[in-house]
């Protein structure tokens, strides 16, 4: 297909500067559309959001699964790079599709695990309570989500998990100010 011709770029001059505009190739392409023809693509993307949302507590159940499944390889073989890896994979996915899924408060929690993983100088020392507490708060709020989201559980569940991790990772990287600033930075899930 032959590429159509394009205008030259055009330049006025004035006294102390010049404006130069390039030629727009768009401009032979677009066409005028009525409003009764617009397309809107949130509208679209909201629709298809809300067919999908029959989904979504399966695929919850599926991330928690892989995220237990991460852990009981950690509790069996220990930390290794491929261990701390898939943990860290499977944190990361909940805390992104959480929020979109239903499950905003999950998604604080496993932001929270995430953070511990990033930022504990030595993995294997952190304590086994505070990622298995990390891990069991987001399988409850999954598991027990429309029984606990009406009482505020599950918002103070997650507060109090930030809470302890951030103070355990201030204490042990006292001596790493770079991490101490991206641990003393606000969270990035929605605290609500």
């Amino acid at each position: 297909m032959a590429k159509a011709k394009t205008s030259a770029v055009h330049v006025e001059a004035f006294a102390d500067h010049h404006v130069i505009t390039p030629p727009n190739p768009l401009r032979g392409v677009l066409r005028a559309v009525d409003d009764k023809d617009r397309d809107d693509p949130i509208a679209r993307a909201e629709r298809a959001l809300a067919g999908l949302s029959g989904e979504f507590d399966a695929w919850m159940a599926s991330e928690c699964e892989r995220l237990r499944a991460a852990h009981a390889a950690i509790l069996k073989d220990g930390f290794s790079k491929a261990t701390r890896d898939e943990l860290f994979r499977a944190a990361h996915d909940i805390k992104g599709d959480a929020t979109t899924f239903g499950y905003p408060t999950a998604s604080v929690a496993a932001e929270s695990l995430c953070r511990i993983i990033e930022h504990a100088p030595q993995l294997d020392q952190v304590p086994a309570e505070l990622i298995a507490n990390h891990i069991k708060a987001i399988l409850a709020i999954v598991r027990e989500h429309a029984q606990i989201d009406k009482a505020g559980v599950e918002h103070e569940l997650s507060r109090r998990l930030r809470a302890v991790a951030d103070e355990y990772l201030a204490a042990v990287n006292h001596d790493r100010p770079e991490h101490l600033e991206a641990i003393l930075s606000p969270g990035i899930a929605p605290a609500e």
